[in-house]
């Protein structure tokens, strides 16, 4: 008996945010795929309109896998995973911790395919995609809950919106330029346009 995708299954009772309140609650699962659908969108933006030597589908399974460790670990909130570089590196120690044991769980002949998605290499342009879709997603995170009056999220916002801003990939920009103003509007707003 195998447990991986037992425990995959459980993103989604992993729930983000901890120390803020939520006027609409997130889980692990939710954030992957929203930070896998804007991945994909920036993979594409880079290799048509950048002529990046990329694969969007490639980027898209780095971006659902960039969170498995945490059915492990938890959400460790921003705010305590970034208090110092001691915490920082320890954290980072017991991630790699979980995603080797998660790897682990797959029969031996799978482990190679899982491996570059599970342990990434982290110093590639796509993996750069991928952490610039996971600040988006964090961003967009916060414009919801702007939108339903919750203060809480006022300065993640602005600290997150700081990030992107220095990311030097255009794409980056082009997609905060071009998608991401539509998340502010409504409904009814949207079927009009």
């Amino acid at each position: 008996m195998n447990h991986f995708f037992a425990y995959l299954d459980r993103l989604k009772l992993i729930r983000r945010w901890g120390l803020m309140r939520n006027t609409v609650p997130e889980n692990d699962m939710e954030h992957s795929m929203q930070t896998a659908l804007i991945a994909h969108g920036l993979a594409v933006l880079g290799k048509t309109r950048h002529q990046r030597d990329i694969d969007p589908e490639r980027v898209v399974m780095l971006a659902l896998y960039h969170d498995v460790s945490e059915v492990i670990t938890g959400d460790m909130p921003t705010p305590v995973k970034y208090k110092s570089p001691i915490i920082q590196d320890a954290y980072r120690g017991v991630e790699e911790k979980a995603r080797e044991q998660l790897l682990a769980m797959l029969p031996d002949d799978m482990q190679s395919a899982f491996k570059p998605y599970i342990i990434p290499n982290e110093n590639t342009y796509e993996w750069r995609l991928v952490k610039a879709a996971d600040r988006i997603s964090a961003y967009l995170k916060c414009v919801e809950e702007e939108k339903m009056g919750n203060r809480d999220f006022a300065h993640a916002k602005l600290s997150i919106q700081d990030s992107i801003n220095q990311n030097v990939l255009p794409e980056v920009h082009e997609f905060m330029r071009e998608f991401v103003p539509s998340f502010s509007l409504s409904p009814d707003e949207l079927s009009r346009l």
